[in-house]
């Protein structure tokens, strides 16, 4: 079992910014990715950034320019910084981890064995 923790959310006014972290205890040895992912209340889950092993990163299209994604090996976390917040972003956000290091599926809940509890973020217009 690998322990993802995330914390960080919150509300915040349309246009705004909140940092979202997750512990990634166990699972920061070997090719990995780590992917940010969200769900809005009766909607699928979606994949919103993604992070590897070898540094590359992925964004998905509505958050291009707005959300950042990195990590911190040192500290076993991986961040999520979300500027520019808009009332569509309000969804509770799960950060999960798979091995590998091969992008192509890293928006694909389905790869993913592993799951934070998630933490929720509410944009207000």
């Amino acid at each position: 079992r690998v322990p993802l923790v995330e914390s960080g959310g919150g509300s915040v006014d349309s246009g705004g910014s909140l940092t979202l972290s997750c512990e990634t205890s166990g699972y920061t040895d070997g090719a990995y990715i780590l992917g940010w992912f969200r769900q809005a209340t009766g909607a699928e889950r979606e994949g919103v950034a993604a992070i590897a092993s070898t540094g590359e990163t992925t964004y998905a299209d509505p958050v291009k320019g707005r959300f950042t994604v990195s990590q911190d090996n040192a500290k076993m976390r991986v961040y999520l910084q979300m500027n520019s917040l808009k009332p569509e972003d309000t969804a509770l956000y799960y950060c999960a981890a798979r091995s590998g290091s091969y992008m192509y599926y890293a928006f694909w809940p389905s790869e993913y064995p592993y799951w934070g509890q998630g933490t929720q973020v509410t944009v207000s217009s």
